[in-house]
This record gives C-alpha cells, structure tokens and sequence, in this order.
C-alpha cells in the first residue's frame, strides 16, 4: 500500500501533469483507504480551483500602483 507521503506527492503533481495509470489506480485505492489522505486531496482540489478563479483577476495593490 502507498504512503501517505508518497500519496500527497502524487495529489500535489497531478495538478501539474497527467499521473501514469498506476499512479492514479495507486492513489485513487489509497485515497479510499486513507481519511486523512482524503481530506487533504479536498484541500488541494479547493485551493486548485480558487487560483484558477484569480488567475488573470489583478490584486488591490496592483491597481494602486497602476494609479500612482
């Protein structure tokens, strides 16, 4: 069975690459296993999609220079 280090590692690089087939199989049994594991795969997934809602949205501090 997978480690939960080894799992994080495969939720953190699948949002960066395409996981092997037996990465993802490897991972997706552990995750059914692995509580702790399974939350922090929704942690990753939450924090994933709100960068993807501010990528491209310009910060209040970028906006002020902008006006100076």
């Amino acid at each position: 069975m997978m480690m939960c280090k080894r799992a994080t590692e495969l939720m953190s690089q699948r949002l960066d690459r395409p996981l092997s087939w037996t990465e993802k199989v490897s991972l997706t049994f552990h995750l059914s296993m692995c509580g702790a594991c399974k939350q922090c795969n929704r942690q990753f997934e939450l924090l994933h999609q709100a960068g993807q809602r501010l990528d491209g949205e310009r910060c209040p501090q970028e906006e002020e220079s902008d006006r100076e």
